[in-house]
C-alpha cells in the first residue's frame, strides 16, 4: 500500500541521463491538505491555497519536483490529468483541480533536461498503491546530502519513504532528502556525512566569504540549492487547521534527522494530506508525522 494506504497513489518519473526526475502523490477525493514552509529558501506551487488561512480545503495531489523552479512544470500535467480524470473542485462545467508542488535544486547546467508537464504525466499513469520506491528515483534522482563543506565534498540523496501505524491509524511520509545538512542517526551517529578532510571550512560555522577565503571557492554552497521536502499522509479525520499543524510539527523530524536544518541555504517545505476515515487526536497524528519524517530521511541512507 502506498504510504500504507491502500487510497493514496504515488507515481514516479525518472530522467536517469539528466539525473532528475518528478514524484506525485494522488490521494482519495475529500483529502483535506495543507503545507508548512521552514525553510528560507522554498520553490512551491499552491502554498497560498493551502495556507490554513485560505478558504479551500480539499487538496487533489502534491508534486514533488527536481529543476528547482523550472520543474514545477510538472505539476501543469498533474492538473491536466486529475481534470481528465475528474479529480478536482467540480466549477463551470469542469474539474478544477489544487495540485500543489515544492521543489529541489539538482540542476548541474544550463542545457540540462528539466521536468515537463508531459512528464508529470506520465508520473500521474505510473501512479500506484504499491509502495514507492526508496533511493535515487523520481524526485530524489538527483539530490545530494551532507553539503557543509561544499557540493564538491557531498554524498548522494535520494527519495526516503516511512510508514508508522498505531491501530487503525496511519501516518506515511516521502520525502525528499538534499539538505545543506549531514544526516544523523537517532543515535547521532553520522548517516550522511561530507567527505571534506578534518579542518576544512564547514557551514554554519564559517561565512561563506570566510569559506571562499579558505580555498572553498565555487564548490561552496552558495547559492540557495538545497532542501528537504516531502509529503505526510495519514487517513485521520483533520480540519484543514489541523492538518497544517501536523504539516508544521512534522518538521521536527527534519530537525531530529539533518544537521543544520532549515538554514538559510534550504527551501524546507513538508505538505500534509488527510483522507479522513479514522478518527485520532492531532496531537498524535503530528508526534507520529514527525516520527515519520525522521525515519524517511535516514531510510535513504540505510
Amino acid at each position: 500500500m502506498a504510504l500504507g494506504l491502500d487510497t493514496v497513489l504515488v507515481g514516479c518519473w525518472t530522467d536517469d541521463v539528466a539525473a532528475t526526475g518528478a514524484t506525485v502523490i494522488l490521494p482519495p477525493p475529500g483529502t483535506v491538505g495543507s503545507v508548512s514552509v521552514r525553510g528560507a529558501a522554498p520553490g512551491t506551487r499552491e502554498a497560498a491555497a493551502l495556507s490554513p488561512h485560505s478558504s479551500g480545503v480539499e487538496c487533489h495531489g502534491v508534486v514533488l519536483c527536481g529543476s528547482s523552479v523550472f520543474g514545477l512544470a510538472a505539476a501543469d500535467g498533474v492538473v491536466g490529468w486529475c481534470s481528465d480524470h475528474r479529480r478536482g473542485l467540480e466549477l463551470a462545467g469542469t474539474y478544477v483541480p489544487v495540485v500543489a508542488a515544492a521543489v529541489v535544486f539538482d540542476l548541474t547546467g544550463p542545457d540540462q533536461r528539466r521536468p515537463t508537464a508531459a512528464d508529470g504525466r506520465l508520473a500521474c499513469e505510473a501512479a500506484s498503491v504499491a509502495e514507492p520506491a526508496i533511493g535515487r528515483v523520481g524526485v530524489g534522482r538527483g539530490c545530494t546530502a551532507a553539503k557543509v563543506a561544499g557540493r564538491d565534498h557531498s554524498v548522494p540523496g535520494g527519495q526516503g519513504v516511512a510508514v508508522i501505524r498505531r491501530g487503525d491509524l496511519v501516518v506515511g511520509a516521502i520525502v525528499a532528502v538534499n539538505p545543506v545538512g549531514e544526516v544523523v542517526g537517532p543515535d547521532g551517529r553520522l548517516l550522511a556525512a561530507t567527505t571534506a578532510p578534518d579542518g576544512a571550512p564547514r557551514f554554519p560555522d564559517v561565512s561563506m566569504a570566510e569559506a571562499v577565503a579558505h580555498g572553498a571557492g565555487s564548490a561552496w554552497p552558495e547559492h540557495r540549492g538545497n532542501t528537504t521536502i516531502g509529503c505526510v499522509v495519514t487517513n485521520a479525520r483533520l480540519s484543514k487547521l489541523e492538518t497544517y499543524r501536523c504539516a508544521d510539527l512534522a518538521h521536527g523530524g527534519i530537525v531530529e534527522a539533518v544537521r543544520p536544518a532549515h538554514t538559510s541555504l534550504d527551501g524546507d517545505a513538508l505538505f500534509a494530506l488527510a483522507t479522513g476515515e479514522v478518527d485520532a487526536s492531532v496531537d498524535l497524528v503530528a508526534w507520529l508525522a514527525q516520527q515519520c519524517v525522521a525515519e524517511a530521511i535516514r531510510s535513504v541512507f540505510a
